[in-house]
């Protein structure tokens, strides 16, 4: 039998120091961020667990389920399981194709990074997500924001880049934005682009399980599967589960696989985690209770008396207006000790005077609890005020 010798060594901290004006200009905003291991005795209002599948543990390896990978899936990783996943996730949501992605971060980095080209212009809503900005960062086409759901902003933007004489013209929004929770106006920006021939692509992120009778999210609610070039439904959200899939043509399928970095590049996802999507895309159809009740909670939280602003949205994400860094931080500190759990966001994550509590209803939240949180909030401000 070998023993094992283990010296110690004293080893000298690496010279970092060039990261410290960075971080410190961060603590001076009030907007260093730490990781936090939630509290399980508070009431959830911040995880994006909308109808409760991860709360309540309805996803369920069975025991035959392998948790590793063989490589990319255009060497050793792809399955037959694969290839019939999404097969079946392409029907659910009327596409001809969907392709698979490890994260919903990786399938828009990896789509708008690769399909429009130098001679092309994208056009972006200006809150659009972090990924989003992240891929047209990494296109070679030149991009420009509009105002926020701003349908004559977007109008000016086609006709100014038509009159530059780009190829190709795509138009990039999410469904339901992740910090307003407000809805994109799709249907007229289907006719915007039909009248300008610019492609639609719609992030479904915080639709996926909540808009629609199926939860099919806004594109196929609205009736557009047909006039949208490309959308991308993520599980890390309602379906509680790795991964995201982009759905287009059979033709996008064939380029992304072979021009998209974020899939040509990194180990497939494991069996695991594409069983668990099949069981959420099982389940999340089904639970129609799940979101009325929480269309309810929504409901009652809009119609509040609040003593601050409160920002219009008919989804489970509702924002509290609370300026500045430290403010906000307080108020959810102040909420934290009377038992809810909900985060600050806070500037530069949106802008300088939008510092906001952003609050997330699920289906397993109670009205007695809404309620309670609501009237914390106002009694937080009535003290602020003193």
């Amino acid at each position: 039998m070998c023993s094992q010798i283990f010296v110690k060594i004293e080893l000298m901290p690496y010279a970092d120091d060039f990261l410290v004006p960075k971080l410190a200009e961060r603590t001076q905003q009030h907007a260093l961020r730490k990781l936090y291991v939630p509290d399980s005795t508070l009431i959830d209002f911040c995880s994006n667990d909308y109808l409760g599948i991860a709360t309540n543990r309805l996803l369920q390896n069975p025991a035959h389920v392998t948790s590793g990978s063989a490589g990319s899936r255009l060497l050793a990783g792809n399955t037959s399981f694969a290839v019939r996943l999404e097969q079946q996730i392409a029907t659910f949501h009327q596409a001809d194709a969907a392709l698979l992605y490890n994260s919903g971060y990786d399938a828009n980095v990896g789509l708008l990074s690769c399909v429009p080209q130098k001679q092309d212009a994208i056009l972006y809503d200006s809150l659009s997500h972090a990924s989003i900005r992240d891929g047209i960062k990494l296109s070679a086409a030149a991009s420009y924001a509009f105002v926020h759901n701003s349908i004559s902003s977007l109008a000016e933007r086609l006709a100014q880049v038509q009159q530059s004489g780009v190829a190709q013209v795509f138009v990039v929004t999410e469904s339901v934005f992740s910090m307003d929770g407000d809805i994109a106006p799709l249907r007229e920006m289907v006719a915007l682009c039909q009248q300008y021939q610019a492609h639609l692509i719609v992030d479904e992120a915080h639709a996926t399980g909540i808009i629609g009778l199926r939860g099919e999210g806004l594109v196929q609610t609205e009736g557009l599967t047909a006039n949208v070039f490309a959308r991308i439904h993520t599980f890390g959200k309602a379906c509680c589960c790795h991964g995201a899939v982009v759905l287009g043509s059979e033709r996008l399928y064939s380029y992304l696989i072979n021009f998209s970095r974020s899939i040509m590049y990194t180990t497939a996802l494991p069996e695991h985690a594409l069983y668990a999507i099949e069981q959420s895309y099982t389940l999340f159809p089904t639970m129609l209770q799940e979101r009325s009740h929480t269309a309810a909670l929504v409901q009652q939280f809009q119609q509040y008396e609040h003593c601050y602003e409160i920002l219009v949205s008919n989804t489970p994400i509702q924002a509290v207006v609370i300026p500045g860094n430290s403010a906000v931080r307080a108020a959810a500190q102040q909420l934290a000790s009377q038992g809810f759990d909900v985060r600050p966001v806070l500037y530069p994550t949106v802008p300088k005077g939008k510092e906001r509590l952003r609050i997330i209803l699920h289906s397993f939240n109670t009205m007695q609890q809404v309620l309670g949180l609501c009237q914390t909030l106002n009694d937080f401000k009535l003290l602020s005020m003193k």
